[in-house]
């Protein structure tokens, strides 16, 4: 406890010691290079105030602005331009409340949500994984799906990779052929609730 009040009281007396400027080297060794990977220089694209609905995605039979399947063209192009490795969805926050099976099939069948985080405004999931999904695929970007481990099970996420990745047949694949899409987008990178 003493050497906490000593820290404590050079740092509100703003010691010099504790504020001193360091340096340090690093040196690589000879015939080594450095590589980063590109990944770290990915995106999100989170439901959070107007970024999906009203944001990027203005719907699919918005005839006022330029989209493809819902996505506008502007942002298609800027995204396009920027090389965005990755892209993860839903979130963030929003992933912990999010259930994926909401935001397959019939857009004008699927179930209506209150956006708890953000705004707790009410959303109508007519943006849902083929929508974001088809969308890296124009982008060139891998997908990064964050899982919802706060309202969710392990079984609503272990069927989410199965219907978004198998390509034999089960109750997920069978499903998303269902749903329109007959080849599964194999995705790599997978995230466990929010900013794991």
């Amino acid at each position: 406890m003493k050497h906490l009040l000593i820290f404590t009281a050079a740092l509100l007396m703003g010691s010099p010691a504790l504020f001193s400027q360091s340096t340090v080297k690093l040196q690589l060794s000879s015939g080594t290079s450095t590589v980063i990977s590109k990944n770290i220089y990915g995106h999100f694209a989170e439901h959070l105030g107007h970024c999906i609905y009203g944001g990027f995605y203005v719907g699919d039979t918005s005839k006022t602005i330029p989209n493809t399947n819902g996505v506008r063209n502007d942002i298609i192009a800027a995204l396009k331009k920027l090389k965005i490795p990755n892209l993860r969805w839903p979130g963030g926050c929003f992933a912990d409340t999010y259930h994926w099976k909401d935001g397959i099939g019939p857009k004008d069948k699927r179930p209506t949500m209150v956006n708890k985080w953000w705004g707790g405004v009410t959303e109508d999931n007519s943006f849902g994984t083929h929508d974001f999904l088809n969308m890296c695929e124009l982008l060139g970007a891998e997908p990064y799906l964050s899982g919802n481990v706060g309202s969710g099970t392990v079984q609503e996420l272990a069927d989410w990779v199965q219907y978004t990745n198998f390509n034999g047949k089960s109750p997920m694949s069978d499903l998303r052929r269902a749903n329109g899409r007959s080849e599964p987008w194999k995705v790599k990178f997978w995230g466990i609730g929010n900013e794991t």
